[in-house]
């Protein structure tokens, strides 16, 4: 797996916090309350990544969240009508998300987690499927995870040892 590092400070990114939970320890004198915050960032043209922050108040669990987003940054590819250029499945543990390419005007058809990926990647034509377990964290790990796997009809050809339009035919 060839993995491309993308330059956070470069890049003008819109954050989204997809969920904030309250995790309870308990200890000798009682209860100790902290907070994770799963937080997607991207760019809307074609740059998206997910982190997962954990602290005692909540403003610094999403800090924290959207750190650990911007070091796990992923290049999406993007067709001419702002979808993706063939439809995957994105596994992530018990969770499955089925993303299907969309004519123009279809908008983004999509649940919460996924939605917050597909806004912030910058896509506008998409349908998508949770299958599986529902866990905020693994559907959007998953719909990353298959946006990670996309490949551009141009790879496609290259791999095959075939021309760009043997393969769109």
């Amino acid at each position: 797996m060839k993995r491309t590092i993308i330059d956070a400070s470069k890049l003008e990114l819109e954050e989204k916090v997809v969920s904030i939970k309250r995790v309870t320890k308990v200890v000798k004198g009682g209860r100790n309350f902290r907070f994770t915050a799963l937080v997607v960032v991207g760019d809307g043209n074609g740059i998206v990544g997910a982190g997962l922050g954990k602290a005692s108040e909540i403003p610094e669990a999403i800090r924290k969240g959207k750190e650990d987003a911007m070091k796990k940054l992923i290049s999406v590819k993007l067709d001419d009508n702002r979808s993706i250029p063939h439809d995957i499945i994105g596994k992530f543990t018990g969770a499955s998300v089925l993303l299907k390419r969309a004519p123009e005007g279809t908008g983004i058809i999509a649940g919460g987690p996924a939605r917050s990926v597909c806004e912030l990647a910058g896509l506008k034509n998409i349908r998508t499927k949770s299958l599986g377990s529902n866990n905020k964290q693994n559907v959007v790990l998953a719909t990353i995870e298959g946006l990670r796997q996309l490949k551009s009809p141009e790879e496609v050809a290259r791999l095959r040892g075939k021309s760009v339009e043997e393969i769109l035919a």
